[in-house]
């Protein structure tokens, strides 16, 4: 027979549900098979599909933290970061797990990273990925739907645009945007209301646009504190949902801060 697991449901960079980036969290004492864990993702269909396993003989953290073992899984595949699902897990171990700390360490494929409530938020400690300038192409322009002004790449491709209302308009290409060999296509404008607005396309992973995405702050908040000359900026994902990101350049870190908000807690069987 099926055994049950919890399971729930974070608008992550959410002021409130519908909005910010839907993510499902499924809290786990032990690792499933992971054909299972893809399965669920798949079923799922978000995303991304968050799932954590406390660290057995880890030491408390400084500020009462706890350690775990955090994966992220997309619909097609599992992904080396996630910044939504990371703040949507740390939402359900402080507010559904009742977690008394205030600060988490999560062990990921991309290192330990660290999570802190502070002042309302949650404020995630991610690595800086710089982007190196590379020639705007053709096929960028024809994939976007618009040129852009600079192209920077790194695992992500950084588009720059000249304002907001250019991201917002922008309809690109499916199938063009496939051949653009990018986890992530991020497109950015400065902005009168914000520091600057982007979008961001992933259609490699399975996802054509992702509502917020907090892993390309980890590109955009380098390229956007050098061009602004502050390291303290507000960001909002332009995207139908939209979602608020408050992020903080450090040199070799980033720091990513917002809000969640609880949808649904489940019970799944598998």
């Amino acid at each position: 027979m099926p055994a049950p697991y919890p399971m729930y449901q974070v608008d992550a960079f959410a002021e409130g549900v519908f909005s910010g980036n839907p993510t499902a969290v499924v809290p786990l004492e032990s690792w499933l098979p992971d054909a299972t864990l893809a399965a669920i993702a798949e079923e799922n269909n978000l995303s991304e599909t968050a799932f954590f396993v406390p660290l057995a003989d880890q030491p408390e953290e400084a500020g009462g933290g706890k350690a775990y073992h955090l994966r992220w899984f997309t619909p097609t595949f599992e992904i080396d970061l996630c910044g939504h699902a990371t703040l949507a897990a740390s939402h359900v171990i402080f507010e559904e797990l009742g977690h008394p700390g205030s600060r988490l360490r999560f062990q990921t494929m991309s290192g330990d990273l660290f999570v802190e409530r502070k002042d309302g938020l949650l404020v995630m400690d991610f690595p800086a990925w710089p982007a190196k300038s590379i020639a705007v192409t053709d096929l960028m322009a024809h994939a976007l739907g618009a040129r852009p002004l600079e192209a920077h790449v790194g695992r992500d491709l950084l588009a720059i645009y000249p304002d907001e209302q250019t991201i917002r308009d922008l309809k690109p290409n499916p199938t063009l945007l496939l051949t653009l060999p990018y986890v992530c296509i991020i497109c950015t404008a400065p902005s009168t209301e914000f520091d600057f607005v982007c979008r961001v396309f992933s259609p490699e992973i399975g996802i054509m646009e992702d509502p917020v995405t907090g892993s390309a702050q980890c590109v955009l908040t380098p390229y956007w504190a050098a061009r602004l000359g502050k390291t303290t900026l507000h960001a909002y994902q332009a995207s139908k949902r939209g979602g608020h990101l408050y992020c903080e350049y450090l040199g070799d870190r980033v720091r990513i801060a917002g809000r969640a908000a609880l949808f649904m807690r489940a019970t799944i069987f598998v």
